[in-house]
């Protein structure tokens, strides 16, 4: 194999463009997603930043899937860490009614989470490849029993959410475990569950939005 090339998962069996197929064309599942939540949020700016960032999601991670160099391993992952940013804000702005410097400053305590977090799910066994992506699920979690009284909608979506990204991170942590069994692997899933919560993440948030606006 190329040496600049990245091995990172069980369907790439070699370089070249194609070598994960399955994980490469999946990534079309982000951009349904994002053409989706763009539609259903027209005129709601934080749904349609949602909608943009989608985007970014399956353009990086089909460039890694394809390429598996380090730049695109970047690319792959900085619009994640994106969207799981912009959600947070949106969530202490229009969950938590925070504005400001209050919820630019709750947004960043996601990094000392995080790396409080991620230490300790490495130390898990099966978890280790998916450490870094723990604490989103354990974030969206808190979120929905803070908010199980203030908007129980609200909070039983992010429920969903949750429920919806523990499948996904069990076909991620599959992938090589599987992979004798199962030469294509499991990675693929990954992608067409991520795409199906992230969008419904931001759907979501345009119910809330939209209920507000109804309210007024």
């Amino acid at each position: 194999m190329d040496s600049d090339v990245i091995d990172a998962y069980c369907e790439r069996l070699g370089p070249g463009l194609w070598a994960e197929p399955w994980n490469a064309v999946t990534n079309l599942a982000f951009v349904i997603a994002a053409l989706v939540v763009w539609q259903r949020g027209r005129g709601v700016l934080p749904v349609q930043v949602l909608a943009v960032v989608l985007l970014a999601i399956g353009v990086g991670s089909g460039l890694w899937h394809m390429l598996a160099v380090p730049w695109t391993g970047a690319a792959d992952v900085l619009p994640i860490v994106v969207f799981v940013l912009v959600y947070i804000h949106c969530a202490n702005r229009y969950f938590w009614g925070l504005r400001g410097v209050k919820a630019l400053g709750a947004t960043l305590l996601f990094f000392p989470f995080a790396a409080l977090v991620i230490p300790l799910a490495a130390k898990v066994p099966g978890i280790e490849s998916s450490a870094a992506y723990m604490p989103v699920p354990l974030m969206i979690a808190g979120y929905a029993i803070a908010l199980r009284h203030r908007l129980p909608e609200v909070a039983r979506g992010l429920g969903i959410g949750v429920a919806i990204l523990a499948v996904s991170l069990a076909m991620r942590m599959l992938d090589e475990p599987m992979c004798s069994a199962f030469p294509m692997g499991t990675h693929f899933a990954w992608h067409l569950l991520n795409a199906l919560m992230l969008g419904w993440m931001a759907e979501v948030l345009r119910r809330h939005l939209a209920g507000e606006a109804g309210g007024r």
